[in-house]
């Protein structure tokens, strides 16, 4: 007998599974009728039904008689269940854990696992974002961010490339059309908060394989926060030294603004 209903992974066991799932279908039966209809043996259906029922998921409704809890309760009490132990495990693992000085840096792999995390990261935020993005990365997150910014979190934006404009502070990295090449991939850089970091480079042919750097280390991030503020500097020198540009007054805005981050 093999079951594949979800209820094993929210602490039923094989046989349990399988029976609760074919009383929903099929009741009030009796534990002969149960034991076809489940595939569970006819020897072991009893036991099956007894610890059903003193788990409150199963009822007896007539002499030999079941009939499964409803769905919809069971699906409340297994929400309050687990609400219930998350609790508990969060005062659990407080009470346990060591107060560290520091922060380990991990490393994420794979494309969309990485996308998944920033995602994550840009809906927790409360502050500020600051972010490094190609245009293949921006197309994965570009809505996270619109919506990050409508309430109420200052986004500072440098585009690697052609990427239309949709934040108050946003620049495009000089030479970014001869950057991939230059770095051997595609930067990816985001900071929340001053927080939490998640960076790194995608490599150019093997972006489900490059490491990105995952860390609250607040050295790390403060390196790294810093970088992409100098990145904003190295935006308006190019433009007032090499191309011999004044810069616009949104620029200088911008300009102030990044100077007073700190």
């Amino acid at each position: 007998m093999e079951s594949k209903s979800r209820l094993k992974d929210l602490g039923f066991s094989q046989y349990e599974a399988a029976c609760y799932m074919a009383l929903v279908g099929n009741h009030p039966i009796n534990g002969s009728q149960l034991s076809k209809i489940s595939g569970i043996a006819r020897s072991r259906i009893y036991d099956v039904l007894r610890s059903l029922m003193s788990k409150g998921y199963v009822i007896e409704v007539n002499t030999g008689q079941y009939a499964p809890l409803p769905s919809d309760e069971l699906i409340r009490r297994l929400k309050r269940g687990f609400d219930k132990n998350i609790t508990a495990f969060e005062k659990e693992i407080a009470k346990a854990s060591q107060k560290e000085d520091f922060e380990y840096v991990w490393t994420l792999t794979g494309y969309d696992n990485v996308m998944e995390k920033a995602k994550g990261m840009i809906e927790a935020a409360q502050k500020e974002i600051y972010v490094r993005l190609f245009p293949e990365a921006d197309r994965h997150l570009s809505d996270y961010l619109i919506a990050a910014e409508k309430r109420g979190v200052k986004i500072r934006y440098i585009a690697m490339g052609k990427i239309s404009e949709k934040f108050d502070i946003q620049v495009t990295h000089p030479g970014h059309e001869n950057l991939i090449e230059t770095i051997g991939g595609r930067s990816f850089d985001i900071i929340t908060d001053k927080k939490e970091a998640l960076v790194g480079i995608f490599e150019a042919g093997n972006e489900d394989q490059a490491p990105i750097n995952w860390t609250r280390n607040q050295w790390f991030i403060i390196a790294n926060r810093d970088s992409l503020r100098h990145d904003f500097y190295h935006c308006f020198l190019e433009k007032t030294l090499d191309q011999n540009q004044a810069l616009t007054d949104k620029e200088k805005q911008i300009y102030d603004i990044i100077k007073a981050d700190n």
